[in-house]
């Protein structure tokens, strides 16, 4: 992924584990757990991203993200950049920013969302490499079957995340920063 020269970036603890975000003058480029697979080098190798914890969208974003987390928000409401990826995963970025809050979809189903129905592998990788984590709601991808697969930031958040999002008892996920996702 190419990431805009004036990305700058921050760092939060949420109930799931620490979180990086990051943002551009567009919008938030990036939204990645510790240890999450995908992350760009640039969130520690020199030259770093530049801190900016006063960056609205970052703030935005980490409130928007927090609310989200005790249950209290559905949706974000955020300037979002997705223009690193290639335009096969911005589109299936797109079709990710589709699924309702509480629904799940198949890879297969995004396929053929994005008109192409035989390019499953394809879209998981896409889905795999999204870089708004929960923003754009990769967790809510499925197996064909339901079977909950894959997750760069780990099965483990997947599943608080689609518990948090099951039902009308949908419940915030208690804040417990030493749990291992890795």
């Amino acid at each position: 992924m190419q990431y805009p020269r004036d990305t700058v970036q921050s760092r939060i603890a949420t109930a799931l584990g620490d979180v990086r975000l990051a943002a551009s003058a567009k919008g938030l480029v990036g939204l990645w757990f510790d240890g999450q697979r995908h992350q760009p080098a640039q969130l520690d190798a020199a030259p770093a991203w530049p801190t900016d914890d006063a960056h609205p969208v970052l703030r935005g974003a980490a409130q928007q993200l927090q609310q989200f987390l005790r249950g209290e928000r559905t949706r974000f409401d955020l300037p979002l950049d997705l223009s690193g990826g290639t335009p096969f995963q911005q589109a299936v970025w797109q079709a990710l920013l589709a699924i309702p809050h509480g629904a799940t979809t198949s890879y297969g189903a995004l396929a053929r969302q994005i008109g192409r129905p035989t390019a499953v592998r394809a879209v998981g990788a896409a889905v795999g490499r999204n870089p708004l984590s929960v923003v754009v709601p990769c967790h809510r991808a499925v197996g064909s079957a339901g079977a909950l697969t894959g997750y760069a930031g780990g099965l483990p958040r997947k599943k608080a995340l689609l518990a948090l999002e099951s039902g009308p008892q949908a419940r915030a996920i208690p804040f417990t920063p030493l749990l291992n996702f890795a």
